[in-house]
């Protein structure tokens, strides 16, 4: 039986739907005007990847290794999306996305892991059913007179924005839509897979299991440069669907400063995070640990107002073709003394690489991507591991250090319209920081339909 928030879902879905099947002007052309009141479809996509672990050497094991004698999985994800416009510079949007399947070796034994797609599988408890992504407010002030065009695309209204404007947005929402992004590495489901390449993973932002939360993003957005703050609602346990209730009590807060003298030029972004939640410090679960003679637990640890910070910066270098070659880098640090909470369990990163446009081989919508990252942990998260802890992701026993070195290999092929089909190679040393196993290969396929 359906519960009363997948039967709203339900109810929201159909509403845009017919609302935009009966409006004759839902479909205006991307440089009109979005009409007021009246529910958009602003875009559909299917993403199908599968993936094969290849063995690896594996003189011991622990709960959430990666599977010594290799996985094959397979995901799927749907997703639709909705927007309206309202008077006074108002816009809403509502996103649903569902996903099915899972990743090798149950998404666990590495930082970086392999698949983007399978943040949206949560735990098993969550099912497979539809669920929304997005829900939320945005409001766009204009500060001058100069307009550019905007296209009709995902959580994105036709029509015309002001070059300088300041934003907001409320409501149920991605972090990472508006922070971390990056032209060449910024989307699992068209460019590179790898956690640790199209986002800074020593960012632990505040989401639930699945990615999303509630909070608040105020942007000021000037000609060559913008500055973004955002306070969001933390989950209540590491790698939880539940959220805190109260913002006072936790929160998650980032500041980014973006440089950016051209539109379609290089741009640098300097981040910030500060997280106050439910954490635990990892010397103190150690210190409990040798007291007792029992492995170190860290969420045993867990107390609520404790805090975790890092910093990050990210860059994109067009070189030709009109912007689709360039380069990208990420480099990024947290505190890497209090619990990975969130996102994954990276303490340091040092990634980039490049994009390169198939126009030179007379393949002008094809994409080759190459990168590489290298993650590490602070001494006292690996010592934690080593003494035999698990984190929500790593717990090979015991381990024996080593930076996990990953390194990527993706061809996208425009097949037709609106379909891409890409291969992937994943080679990745030490992985789940353990030179004692390893190292471990990965093949995939990826499709990907969008309107």
């Amino acid at each position: 039986m359906r519960s009363t928030s997948q039967r709203r879902i339900y109810r929201k879905i159909l509403t845009c739907l017919l609302m935009t099947a009966l409006s004759p002007i839902a479909y205006a052309d991307s440089t009109d005007s979005a009409p007021l009141f009246v529910p958009q479809w602003l875009g559909a996509q299917y993403t199908f990847v599968d993936q094969n672990q290849s063995r690896i050497h594996s003189p011991y094991s622990g709960p959430l290794s990666l599977h010594p004698d290799g996985s094959t999985a397979r995901s799927h994800t749907f997703g639709a999306y909705f927007g309206v416009a309202l008077p006074w510079h108002l816009q809403y949007y509502f996103d649903v996305e569902m996903f099915k399947g899972e990743g090798v070796s149950n998404a666990t034994g590495l930082a970086g892991l392999t698949n983007g797609d399978i943040i949206r599988s949560g735990v098993a408890s969550l099912g497979k059913r539809p669920y929304v992504a997005r829900d939320y407010l945005r409001w766009s002030f204009p500060l001058g007179g100069d307009v550019v065009p905007v296209e009709r695309g995902q959580d994105q209204l036709p029509g015309e924005e002001a070059t300088r404007h300041i934003e907001v947005k409320i409501g149920f929402m991605a972090v990472n839509d508006d922070f971390d992004k990056n032209r060449y590495a910024n989307s699992t489901r068209t460019q590179f897979m790898n956690w640790s390449l199209w986002n800074n993973t020593t960012w632990d932002f505040a989401a639930d299991t699945r990615g999303y939360t509630d909070g608040l993003m105020i942007g000021w957005i000037m000609s060559g440069w913008s500055l973004r703050y955002g306070i969001y609602r933390m989950p209540v346990e590491a790698n939880g669907q539940a959220l805190e209730k109260s913002l006072s009590a936790a929160n998650g807060q980032q500041l980014e400063l973006t440089l950016q003298p051209k539109p379609d030029g290089w741009a640098l972004r300097f981040l910030s995070f500060y997280n106050t939640g439910n954490l635990g410090i990892y010397q103190q679960a150690i210190d409990i640990a040798q007291a007792t003679g029992q492995p170190p637990d860290i969420h045993a640890d867990d107390q609520p107002g404790r805090h975790k910070f890092g910093f990050g910066i990210n860059g994109e270098l067009p070189l030709a073709d009109n912007g689709d070659t360039g380069l990208f880098m990420r480099a990024g640090w947290n505190d890497g003394h209090t619990e990975s909470f969130i996102f994954t369990e990276v303490d340091r990163l040092l990634s980039g690489g490049f994009q390169l446009s198939g126009s030179h081989w007379n393949r002008s919508d094809d994409r080759l991507g190459v990168g590489i990252a290298i993650d590490g942990l602070s001494r006292i998260h690996s010592q934690y591991l080593a003494m035999g802890g698990d984190g929500f992701l790593l717990g090979d026993g015991t381990l024996h250090y080593g930076p996990e070195q990953i390194a990527e290999v993706y061809y996208s092929i425009a097949v037709i319209n609106h379909l891409t089909i890409t291969p992937d190679l994943q080679f990745i040393r030490n992985p789940g920081y353990n030179r004692d196993r390893g190292p471990a290969r990965f093949a995939g396929l990826r499709a990907h339909v969008e309107f």
